[in-house]
């Protein structure tokens, strides 16, 4: 899996890049979560729920269905009077959608469930340069976290930084 770190700047990525006037602190604060919440299903380990279960990790909640219910759910309880709604509905789905596109560029794991509940293959893409994430944040303090942060970094922070300046720069040529 990519890190919190990853998911959250894609997400950051994708509301200044394409929903600029929807960023305020509350909505990339509710789509930093989102971004990163398909890994609460780590949790079902607890509950002895296997890996390769369509319920356990990288199954259900990393599917394009789980981005769209819950992204169009989470902005439908706090946003469905703001005027609008249908653009942050929007931006919270792509944000929750990130989250198994990043972690399919991961080396690491068993794949994603993109197409459930239609089917329950995990899948990769067939590049998969970012470097997966240690499971624990003590991890993070050791010579392997520092290269998934350095990997993050290039393979995620950069081309989001791109995307940011590039649909900025557009917008700011148009009149």
């Amino acid at each position: 899996m990519a890190s919190i770190f990853g998911h959250v700047a894609a997400s950051t990525a994708i509301g200044y890049a394409f929903f600029p006037r929807q960023v305020r602190s509350a909505t990339l604060l509710t789509a930093g979560f989102l971004a990163f919440s398909p890994d609460l299903d780590v949790l079902a380990f607890r509950f002895g729920v296997p890996y390769g279960s369509e319920w356990g990790h990288r199954g259900w909640t990393h599917s394009l269905v789980f981005a769209f219910v819950f992204g169009l759910l989470t902005a439908w309880l706090f946003y469905r009077k703001q005027q609008d709604f249908l653009k942050i509905a929007f931006f919270f789905i792509l944000s929750t959608m990130s989250h198994p596109l990043l972690d399919m560029m991961t080396n690491g794991g068993r794949g994603c469930a993109l197409w459930w509940p239609f089917s329950t293959e995990r899948i990769f893409f067939p590049f998969r340069p970012i470097q997966v994430s240690p499971m624990s944040v003590g991890a993070f303090i050791s010579d392997w976290g520092l290269t998934v942060l350095a990997s993050e970094f290039f393979w995620i922070g950069v081309p989001a930084l791109i995307l940011v300046v590039f649909a900025k720069s557009l917008r700011a040529i148009r009149p």
